[in-house]
């Protein structure tokens, strides 16, 4: 659990660093352990003058970028049966992390969700298996090369290089 926790952790801070380069007049908020954006599958609250509060979602991934892909998470508790939040999430931005190599991809949730739903069935499925504590839960997600999301809706997507987040220990 505390390899997932610290890619988690890890992207938070560089989706804060790159929302602070991008509107360093903004105000971020981390709603992270507030249950009433737990529910809506929302991390952040990004306040930009003059502009609708925008919430993200943020997802780190440790692997996912020398692989190539994107996993999209469609359950978060297999036993439970607790939708991903890659279909739930009420967020403006799904902004996914590669964390190993600092890429961040920042994506219109809506476009990109309506994009891959009429598609999902074209893309495997992988689950893996995370310990809270002496118990296990299974998520479950597409996995879906970028190259073809970017292809595919590129309106909706923007790429950034970020410095390497070290690994916490």
């Amino acid at each position: 659990m505390h390899g997932v926790m610290d890619a988690a952790n890890r992207a938070v801070t560089l989706v804060r660093q790159l929302l602070v380069r991008q509107c360093p007049d903004g105000r971020i908020h981390d709603v992270q352990d507030d249950p009433r954006f737990q529910d809506r599958g929302i991390d952040l609250l990004w306040e930009q003058p003059g502009q609708p509060v925008l919430g993200v979602e943020v997802k780190g991934d440790r692997q996912g970028y020398r692989r190539g892909n994107y996993f999209f998470e469609l359950l978060s508790n297999a036993e439970k049966d607790t939708p991903g939040c890659f279909l739930y999430s009420q967020a403006d931005l799904f902004v996914y992390v590669f964390v190993d190599v600092g890429h961040v991809h920042v994506m219109q949730l809506k476009s990109v969700r309506e994009w891959f739903l009429p598609r999902a069935q074209n893309y495997p499925l992988k689950s893996t298996k995370t310990r809270t504590g002496k118990i296990f839960y299974t998520t479950v997600g597409a996995i879906v090369p970028v190259r073809e999301v970017l292809l595919a809706v590129p309106h909706a997507i923007e790429t950034h290089q970020l410095a390497r987040q070290p690994a916490l220990a």
